[in-house]
């Protein structure tokens, strides 16, 4: 008896000092999936509780924990809302992690939890957006809606508008003509757009061209660019042919999810890539070139970057909504993160319907939506100014779901998609928390208003 209790005594100290082992570990050096899970959760409490104005438990259960990776499930997060901030911890101890808010610019991942460094990002002051409230949408925030028929039974058919759907918009001849919300969701909600931010960058950069700041043939873009990406032009890095090395793979932890939840400096981060292709020569989609899109603007404009994006563009659409999110140290996140209601996401859309002209005035080159029309040389369907000549569907496929010819997309993560049918007048919304493994595209919805709508 004396040996196996002396057996079972040293069998647990072992245990004991393995799983103190495991612990110091865990505190000291984190699995970077730990890192990221904590980022992701805290980055999408913090723009859902602060923009969006949802409760972060259900933001953390619905948003983060349900269509995600398993991990995600044992990731805790604390909200402060005196110092508008979150921080997410895996199990509530390990590879802590942190998301702050800043007046005008939303929430940036602050993944070091440098609360000073992200705290000294600001706008100066908030620019007022106004426009005429008692007019009809798209001069003011007024809809009447009287949908037909056809069109009530396309938005009451969950097959068609899809699992996790909250707001689909159908826009004809530039009015709201039907919309409907999912539960919880108001016409007031901001609502995340995924990569259909990158499109809204693109207007952006449209905006600079037309002010004679910019070029699409402009080399020599970045300082540190001083070998062979010298070469890269604005228009390869709008076209996804940079020829940059980029892993977007959303499987596992990858360069887009270290970018996006690992680094507080993410546009430096894409643009430290390597050169894996000529510029111009191979199609390749990255996130990160979005970001690094957003680092050569506000390059140009210095001081004044940070007001820009409402200055230029959502205060002459009168996007009051919209806010466009900067990484922890000042770079606005383009390739990922504008939240706005979907009546200002409709806006946006509409205004590219109209070839960049609101209200009159042009605010886009002549030819520079013509660019969104166009492919950029490749089989997938992608354009050359930051947006889709294919539905998600058609891009599995590579069958046409049969839309007008002129039907170009803004497509984003999780089931987002802002279609464009310049030949009907006619643009479809679809938003909402769609995992991609659910099967949903948003093709048949399309094509079923297209019919409805003739």
């Amino acid at each position: 008896m004396t040996l196996i209790r002396k057996l079972l005594t040293g069998l647990g100290a072992v245990l004991i000092a393995g799983l103190a082992g495991v612990l110091i570990w865990l505190f000291v050096a984190p699995p970077e999936l730990f890192r990221v899970a904590d980022g992701y959760a805290a980055k999408i409490v913090c723009s859902n509780v602060f923009l969006a104005g949802r409760d972060p438990q259900a933001v953390l259960a619905d948003d983060v924990q349900a269509p995600g990776n398993p991990a995600l499930k044992l990731v805790k997060v604390k909200v402060d809302t005196e110092a508008r901030s979150v921080t997410a911890r895996f199990l509530g101890l390990f590879a802590p992690s942190g998301a702050l808010y800043r007046e005008g610019l939303g929430c940036a991942s602050v993944p070091d939890r440098n609360w000073t460094a992200a705290r000294s990002v600001h706008l100066a002051a908030t620019p007022v957006i106004s426009h005429e409230t008692n007019a009809l949408w798209p001069d003011g925030s007024r809809v009447e809606t009287a949908p037909s028929p056809l069109i009530a039974k396309i938005l009451a058919d969950p097959q068609l508008t899809g699992p996790g759907m909250r707001a689909v918009l159908i826009i004809k001849d530039g009015r709201i003509i039907a919309e409907t919300y999912g539960k919880g969701f108001t016409p007031q909600t901001r609502l995340l757009g995924w990569s259909m931010t990158k499109t809204v960058n693109a207007a952006l950069i449209g905006r600079l061209v037309q002010a004679g700041k910019l070029s699409l043939d402009d080399t020599a873009l970045l300082p540190q660019w001083s070998d062979a990406r010298r070469d890269i032009t604005l228009r390869d890095l709008a076209a996804m042919k940079s020829g940059l090395a980029f892993n977007e793979d959303y499987g596992d932890v990858s360069d887009v999810s270290r970018m996006l939840y690992g680094q507080p400096d993410m546009a430096a981060f894409a643009a430290a890539m390597p050169l894996t292709a000529k510029p111009g020569t191979a199609y390749s989609y990255s996130t990160g070139t979005s970001f690094i899109l957003a680092r050569i603007w506000m390059n140009k404009l210095g001081a004044q970057a940070l007001p820009y994006p409402r200055e230029a563009l959502f205060g002459p659409l009168g996007m009051t909504s919209a806010v466009l999110e900067t990484d922890e140290h000042g770079t606005f996140a383009a390739g990922s993160y504008l939240y706005a209601t979907p009546r200002d996401w409709a806006r946006f859309g509409q205004f590219l319907l109209q070839n960049g002209v609101w209200e009159g005035q042009r605010l886009l080159p002549e030819n520079f939506v013509g660019l969104m029309r166009t492919s950029n040389g490749s089989d997938e369907g992608y354009a050359q100014m930051q947006t889709w000549l294919k539905g998600p569907g058609e891009s599995d496929t590579g069958h046409s779901a049969g839309l007008p010819a002129d039907t170009f997309w803004l497509r984003g993560h999780d089931g987002q998609s802002l279609t464009i049918m310049p030949s009907h007048r006619l643009i479809v919304l679809r938003m909402g928390l769609t995992p991609w493994d659910t099967g949903y595209r948003p093709e048949p919805l399309v094509k079923a208003v297209v019919e409805a709508s003739k």
